[in-house]
């Protein structure tokens, strides 16, 4: 058979490993240097999506949208196309939890594995969270594991098949840039749930609108999560919820909220999420949960405490590239703050992040990298004036940070923007605040 793996990143390296061993790969990229393994054809250059027609399957890798597919050959062509998420889906011998949504899906994927672990399951987790999917075959998977997949809209937008709990967290509006519009955006969701049977369990955010538009389209038993605003009432005991200082499933109390680790009321929904999702599997067992969670610090660079320095904590926020996940990160946090803004400008607006600053006990704001005079004037505009430029490298972001800070206060880098102006990404960002805070 003639397989075409379009795109020849992580995951099309993958998938020319699936393919390779009992067909004709041939690799079409856009990017005319790139390596290839003995044995594998090549149509590189800015025709690499022409005559694709020729072959008898095709491999779609995430970035590339299938549009840009039909585009150069035909609708009919799409009848071909596939992914390695798909490809997975259908051969993988264990039940999948897939878990999509804006923001959350990392932490609230390795939380659940954290669970299932504690509970005495053997646990497989990969997707966007490091692994790409394919490879996991390689972990001799057995038919009484859990595999979990964090999934982001990239493989979702041609997704075919639904896993046996299908999970989605809070929905935004993000990735416009790839998708035509929002209507696209939650229908790429939406095939997550879409192919679900009536044995499948459907997990939904019951506060986002969008989330719930996703969950509709499941023919599966649902079961909601929320997280009412401080002092408010669930709207549905039918799930998990936070009711005043406790986390609840259904009518049974798990937890309390001072028992879960992470920080933030976004946390508790990611919590909440992964209770509804394990709490059958786990055998309805609340001290599964309190162990978990209690010990469950979170993953790198998301509202991460690096270090405490004269009594001033220092928190990593660098996963977080918009204003919203800044607005989260400020409410996370009860001290006074020193706030390091800025970045590669997206196109967004900071209007709403700085009235929000204003609101929330922040000190100072340290504004780096290209957007720094739009965030200045935003803050203007609110009559918020405390604002300091730090230059540009991140020893001197951090050291001008540590001076205006005090005993009992709290630093944070949460940027709101994309870090491709001073770092490479926001790893980078991330590991190099680390390194500065690691040498005050």
């Amino acid at each position: 058979m003639r397989v075409a793996v379009i795109g020849y990143g992580k995951q099309g390296l993958a998938a020319v490993k699936y393919w390779q061993k009992d067909n004709d790969v041939t690799v079409c990229d856009k990017d005319k240097n790139i390596r290839l393994p003995d044995g594998v054809e090549a149509q590189l250059g800015d025709d690499y999506l022409k005559n694709l027609d020729r072959f008898h399957l095709i491999i779609r890798s995430p970035i590339i949208h299938p549009r840009d597919i039909v585009k150069a050959n035909s609708e009919r062509i799409l009848q071909k196309v596939t992914t390695v998420t798909e490809e997975f889906f259908r051969v993988c011998p264990a039940p999948i939890i897939g878990v999509t949504g804006t923001k959350g899906k990392g932490t609230t994927s390795s939380l659940i594995a954290k669970i299932l672990e504690v509970a005495g399951k053997k646990v497989h987790l990969g997707g966007n969270i490091g692994i790409a999917p394919l490879e996991m075959l390689d972990w001799d998977i057995k038919p009484s594991d859990w595999v979990i997949l964090e999934l982001a809209n990239f493989q979702l937008i041609d997704l075919r098949v639904s896993p046996k709990i299908a999970v989605c967290l809070m929905v935004a509006p993000e990735h416009l840039d790839w998708h035509q519009d929002m209507t696209e955006y939650i229908k790429a969701k939406q095939n997550l749930f879409k192919f679900q049977s009536g044995n499948d369990l459907a997990i939904f955010n019951r506060l986002n609108d969008f989330s719930t538009a996703v969950a509709e389209v499941s023919p599966a038993l649902k079961l909601s999560y929320e997280v009412p605003l401080p002092n408010g009432l669930p709207e549905d005991k039918n799930g998990a919820y936070v009711l005043g200082d406790s986390i609840y499933m259904d009518d049974e109390k798990v937890c309390n909220i001072n028992q879960v680790k992470l920080l933030g009321r976004h946390n508790l929904e990611n919590v909440c999420a992964a209770i509804a999702t394990t709490w059958d599997i786990i055998g309805h067992n609340p001290e599964i949960i309190i162990q978990a969670v209690s010990t469950f610090s979170g993953l790198p660079f998301r509202l991460e405490l690096v270090h405490t320095v004269n009594n001033v904590d220092y928190y990593n926020d660098s996963f977080g590239t918009t204003p919203e996940t800044a607005m989260v990160a400020l409410q996370a946090i009860d001290k006074p703050k020193i706030l390091i803004l800025g970045g590669s400008d997206k196109g967004v607006e900071f209007d709403q992040l700085a009235l929000s600053i204003k609101q929330t006990n922040v000190k100072e704001v340290i504004v780096i990298g290209k957007t720094a005079q739009k965030i200045v004037s935003a803050l203007q505009a609110q009559g918020f004036n405390n604002i300091t430029d730090a230059g540009k490298n991140m020893d001197t972001i951090v050291s001008t940070a540590q001076a205006k800070a005090r005993p009992g206060d709290a630093v944070l880098l949460s940027t709101a923007c994309a870090s491709f102006d001073m770092f490479k990404n926001y790893i980078d960002r991330g590991e190099q605040f680390n390194d500065a805070v690691r040498n005050l």
